[in-house]
């Protein structure tokens, strides 16, 4: 039994809530499911105006138990980081209104403004969109906010690591040794912390969209890359996730000097993925990309941290 709802249906008291956030005269008139995320529902709102013109809200709502008990951090962060983020330059959505603990919605909710443009998941165009992913990034670490958002936290453990079926255990038992170590010195950024494709809105060759402030942190610029690259190497293979390094740094950027540092970083994100590929490719396929199984995630993500341990910092 799930408490989700996938459609675009709006509960009755959260309708309410957001019906009280808007303007005099303005209505709801439709309401849109928008796929792609894994931990929250998603709703486009279209509100006409007394005028008869017409603007969008965006509603995420936390349903699953696990989310709703972290719902006041959650969402208390992304609606501050949301503000913060007003004016910068950096295309986000701006808060409406919050309710964290769902003192008056069925559960916690965040209203937003809409942003135009969609995801991109094809590969063809991938060649085009990486560098603009790569700069965007770039001016996201520029920030230096007042005050810094919490310390990063790591996605992956050593002791919890599970290869996935069928991966060279030897690589694999290498790779959790990395990870194992301390973490490397860093000069802090400001980090998206989930920077990636599914959280980007391109509008033909612009980027008009950086959604999904929820786990923004401060910490080192390569967590950042690492996990958009760990996104393009299980998208469109392993080679894209090195090529999105390389054009972070072509885009003015800067990663740990040694190598070893930049393995570990890199592990770090890519390891994460281990045991969580069928949540993962279930909005890629929603997207249209039905040739990404979970199986074949799995295969890439193998092939991927085997290149990884093939570079040089690695140990194979």
């Amino acid at each position: 039994m799930s408490d989700r709802e996938e459609d675009g249906t709006v509960r009755p008291l959260t309708l309410a809530w957001v019906g009280r956030q808007l303007d005099t005269g303005e209505r709801i008139v439709t309401t849109e499911a928008l796929h792609g995320g894994i931990t929250a529902e998603m709703r486009r709102l279209t509100v006409r105006r007394r005028d008869g013109s017409t603007r969008d809200l965006v509603l995420r709502t936390f349903v699953a138990p696990t989310f709703v008990e972290q719902g006041e951090d959650l969402l208390n962060r992304e609606s501050g980081i949301l503000a913060l983020l007003a004016g910068t330059g950096v295309p986000a959505p701006g808060p409406v209104a919050v309710d964290p603990t769902a003192a008056h919605c069925e559960y916690p909710s965040l209203l937003m403004t809409h942003l135009p443009g969609r995801t991109a998941y094809d590969r063809e165009g991938v060649e085009a969109r990486v560098p603009l992913l790569a700069r965007q990034l770039v001016a996201i670490h520029a920030l230096r906010p007042a005050e810094r958002p919490r310390t990063y936290e790591a996605w992956a453990s050593a002791d919890a690591l599970v290869p996935p079926e069928g991966a060279d255990a030897a690589v694999w038992a290498a790779a959790r040794e990395v990870i194992r170590r301390p973490p490397p010195p860093y000069e802090g950024r400001f980090l998206h912390r989930d920077f990636h494709p599914g959280n980007v809105l391109f509008d033909g060759p612009r980027i008009t969209g950086i959604v999904d402030w929820v786990e923004t942190s401060w910490g080192p610029a390569d967590l950042d890359v690492a996990h958009c690259s760990t996104n393009l190497a299980l998208l469109h293979g392993p080679a894209w996730g090195f090529r999105f390094a390389e054009a972070y740094e072509e885009a003015g950027g800067v990663l740990a000097a040694a190598p070893d540092e930049r393995l570990y970083w890199r592990l770090l994100d890519a390891l994460s993925f281990a045991s969580i590929a069928e949540p993962v490719v279930g909005p890629w396929r929603q997207a249209g990309r039905t040739d990404l199984t979970a199986r074949a995630v799995e295969e890439r993500l193998d092939a991927y941290v085997t290149a990884l341990m093939d570079t040089p910092g690695g140990v194979r």
